[in-house]
């Protein structure tokens, strides 16, 4: 064999003697890595497998619902459809009878003129909120026995007792729809004024209400007045008590007062505006 002269002819002859290159011949150089040893601290052992449960994992805290097994308390009580769609639902927060007549004692509502939503929360003892659904108040029969002031009133909803606890006194009662556009006016005026918006146009009720508003036993503000007025008559036989004339009542011209369908205020028509700092009614201008 010749002698080897330069430094890559001995390289070249390495390569020829040694093996391929490939992964199972592939090794750490000496001393590159150094075992690890399980920790004897407090922490030590965190790093456990999934069994042992260290403290870096999750805790296996049991689903939202679950009390103990395997069936959540909402499955383990029968099926209630009463709460089916309940978020959509019209509500009416109560107003009694007995309320009524301490705000009238107490001069907090004026007997002498026309109750309506207005009134009620301008008390400032109600609050309506439309946003989560309201759509006026009830005016509940808790103390009908009692009432005794004469009032027209116009409320959302009303049951039968009640109506004839108001009437025996000769005095008016109305149901009256109002959209959620246009209670937002009616449970606050005088915010809604300061805006400088016109009044607006209260809408009619949807078609699952039409029915309620329009029959004359439920004194619906849709309903035939000669309706109401046989009605009145048929009321006073049942409960057994004489229905006081109103054409002869001193407070005749307060009791007939109404708004029309399409009205939300007393006296003041859709379309209008208030200016509380000049203390002025804007008008819409008349067409030709």
């Amino acid at each position: 064999m010749s002698k080897v002269k330069h430094t890559t002819e001995k390289a070249l002859q390495m390569l020829r003697t040694l093996p391929r290159v490939s992964i199972a011949n592939i090794r750490d150089n000496p001393n590159s890595k150094k075992s690890q040893k399980r920790g004897r601290g407090q922490h030590g052992g965190d790093k456990h497998g999934a069994g042992n449960k260290g403290s870096n994992q999750r805790q296996n805290y049991m689903r939202l619902g679950y009390e103990t097994g395997n069936t959540p308390f909402y499955l383990r009580f029968g099926y209630e459809p009463y709460y089916k769609g309940h978020h959509l639902k019209r509500e009416y927060p109560p107003i009694s009878l007995t309320q009524v007549q301490k705000l009238i004692d107490t001069n907090r509502i004026d007997a002498s003129q026309p109750i309506d939503l207005s009134t009620i929360c301008n008390t400032g003892l109600f609050r309506i909120r439309p946003d989560q659904m309201h759509y006026g108040v009830q005016l509940t029969d808790e103390g009908a026995d009692h009432f005794q002031a004469k009032i027209n009133v116009e409320v959302q909803h009303a049951p039968e007792l009640v109506i004839a606890a108001i009437e025996r006194n000769g005095g008016v009662i109305r149901t009256a729809y109002y959209d959620p556009h246009s209670l937002h006016a009616v449970v606050n005026p005088k915010k809604w004024f300061e805006k400088g918006v016109p009044i607006p146009r209260r809408m009619l009720p949807p078609q699952d209400a039409v029915a309620y508003y329009t029959d004359a036993r439920n004194r619906g503000y849709l309903a035939d007045p000669e309706e109401i007025s046989k009605d009145r008559l048929v009321l006073a036989q049942k409960y057994g008590y004489i229905l006081p004339k109103i054409e002869e009542d001193p407070d005749y011209e307060m009791l007939i007062q109404c708004k029309d369908p399409r009205q939300i205020f007393y006296g003041l028509h859709p379309g209008w505006a208030i200016s509380l700092k000049d203390k002025a009614i804007i008008k819409e201008k008349q067409s030709q």
